[in-house]
């Protein structure tokens, strides 16, 4: 009895160690203290970029950080014992932040399978075989969050990489995130962002992963040929088929319209434009040097009132006898085989597996290149037990998230009260944008526009824009009632600036206003005059 006491704190002793070997992680990576001496850098000449021990935006906690732009970078950390991933459940986490964004690069981790016995770590490159790559990558089209096995034929001998399927997308902001991969013994596989599951597939399911792990039991027979005589086509022109005799290939798909007439009071010898009777020939044109002068051309003030002016034409109309060119109409063909396939053949390289025989994992490297600096690592896990991992997102990334989540949430109102262009100003704006394409406005319109674009930078000046173009609204709407006269085009004739003589494909002058010579030049070429050189007199 005495000894079955003496008995009991022993086991009690040896079940609390059980459970805190069973709670401790595999590999745990905090970033609390430098990575130097612990991490080793590729020593590979492509991997120029800097890694930094640097502090996340905003927090006292350290992380791995890379540290420039456009660079290739490498690192790795070798573990004291391989983990393996046959047996048992296995986590694998670690957190990221992209403090600059990701516009195009990578984040994610390559978990390195055993190398041979004379690998130096610091040979650590793209090459570098791995057994899983997991995490962020974007660029361009892609966007997804890896996760890649990459596994051994049994039959060859060769590695294949195998893709998960439909994967998620990586959170696009600026804060931090925490990936985890949850591989079960049952062959499950379970993909977390921040503690929430996004995509949950089975290492076996040709539906999960591409290729499947799996081979198939059969393959088209490489060596098979299609026969010459194989007919593919479902349906054949008729061959007995004969175009109708009254079918016209040469009738015109449209036609005037002989039933239209001209409108009454239509102009026949009146031009839809004139010469301007307003121009006048400016002062420094040379005949010899410029050519003809030639007035601009102006609409015909005739044919406003008109119902149209010069050569009236009947218009056209669609052609009731236009068939188009005739076809002979398709019929099923009677030597139609279907399409050709080859044969299959038992493939040599199909086996069969009741679960993934993975290389387990004996070192963890970071092997990316980014156009983005900024992008933090932290908190790089491998556990057995998913409380774990749990645990420790819980603790290290939680609070962080929240506090960022806030802040981003404080910069977005303080950015909304901010911006002048509160609900009330866009409708002012609005209104703004809507004056300036009154019609008697035009002369003014492009700088309207570039006042009220100023005002949308500068939020402040909102009320003194409004005033400024209202102004200009009622000192216009004055001239046009109590003036008697309409405002001004905005281009003039090109007669007040003296074109050097010895450039003689120089455009055609200047009025003198830089504002008048903009789009409304560009718009109405024919309201400035036209110089002509010799050669096209």
């Amino acid at each position: 009895m005495v000894g079955g006491r003496a008995l009991l704190p022993l086991l009690l002793l040896s079940a609390l160690l059980v459970q805190i070997r069973a709670s401790d992680p595999l590999f745990y990576e905090p970033f609390d203290e430098s990575f130097e001496g612990r991490w080793v850098l590729s020593g590979k000449d492509d991997y120029k970029g800097v890694w930094k021990h640097e502090k996340s935006d905003g927090h006292e906690d350290y992380g791995l950080l890379v540290s420039e732009k456009a660079k290739k970078y490498a690192i790795i950390k070798e573990l004291d014992e391989p983990v393996t991933l046959k047996d048992g459940t296995v986590v694998l986490q670690f957190e990221v932040r992209l403090q600059s964004g990701l516009e195009c690069g990578g984040a994610y981790l390559k978990y390195i399978r055993p190398q041979d016995a004379a690998w130096d770590a610091k040979e650590f490159d793209n090459e570098t075989p791995y057994t899983i790559m997991f995490g962020p990558d974007k660029c361009g089209s892609t966007n997804k969050v890896h996760f890649i096995l990459k596994h051994k034929n049994p039959k060859t001998g060769k590695y294949v990489e195998h893709h998960l399927k439909f994967p998620p997308s990586v959170p696009y902001d600026k804060l931090s995130h925490v990936y985890t991969a949850i591989l079960k013994p049952d062959n499950e596989v379970r993909i977390l962002v921040d503690g929430e599951e996004k995509k949950k597939a089975n290492f076996l399911s040709a539906d999960d992963f591409e290729p499947s792990l799996i081979p198939s039991k059969t393959i088209p027979d490489p060596d098979d040929k299609k026969p010459e005589d194989w007919d593919e086509r479902a349906k054949i022109p008729d061959p007995d088929a004969v175009k109708p005799d009254d079918w016209d290939e040469d009738a015109p798909m449209e036609i005037e319209d002989e039933e239209a007439t001209k409108p009454e009071g239509w102009l026949d010898d009146e031009p839809e434009e004139i010469d301007d009777p307003e121009a006048n020939k400016p002062e420094d044109w040379d005949d010899e040097e410029d050519g003809e002068w030639e007035a601009p051309k102006i609409d015909n003030p005739k044919c406003e009132e008109a119902p149209g002016c010069g050569e009236w034409k009947r218009p056209m109309k669609q052609n009731p006898a236009y068939k188009g060119k005739w076809h002979a109409p398709l019929i099923d063909n009677p030597n139609y085989k279907g399409i050709w396939k080859p044969q299959e053949i038992p493939n040599p390289e199909y086996f069969e597996l009741d679960k993934p025989d993975s290389d387990p994992i004996a070192a963890i490297g970071i092997e990316i290149w980014t156009m983005q600096d900024g992008i933090l690592f932290d908190n790089i896990l491998i556990a057995d037990d998913e409380k774990v991992a749990t645990s420790i997102l819980e603790k290290t990334w939680k609070p962080k998230y929240e506090v960022e989540k806030e802040k981003e949430k404080a910069e977005e109102a303080a950015a909304a009260a901010g911006d002048g262009l509160s609900e009330f100003q866009k409708k002012i704006f609005d209104v703004l944008y809507k004056l300036a394409d009154i019609p008697f406005l035009e002369p003014y319109k492009t700088k309207i526009i570039d006042v009220i674009e100023k005002g949308e930078k500068q939020p402040n000046i909102t009320i003194g824009i409004l005033v400024s173009i209202v102004v200009v609204f009622v000192t216009v709407l004055f001239r046009i009632l109590f003036g008697g006269k309409k405002p001004a085009a905005p281009v003039k004739p090109v007669a007040e600036v003296k074109k050097p003589k010895s450039t003689e494909s120089e455009a055609a002058g200047s009025s003198g206003d830089k504002e008048d010579e903009k789009e409304e030049e560009e718009k109405d070429g024919a309201a400035a005059p036209r110089r002509r050189s010799r050669r096209e007199t």
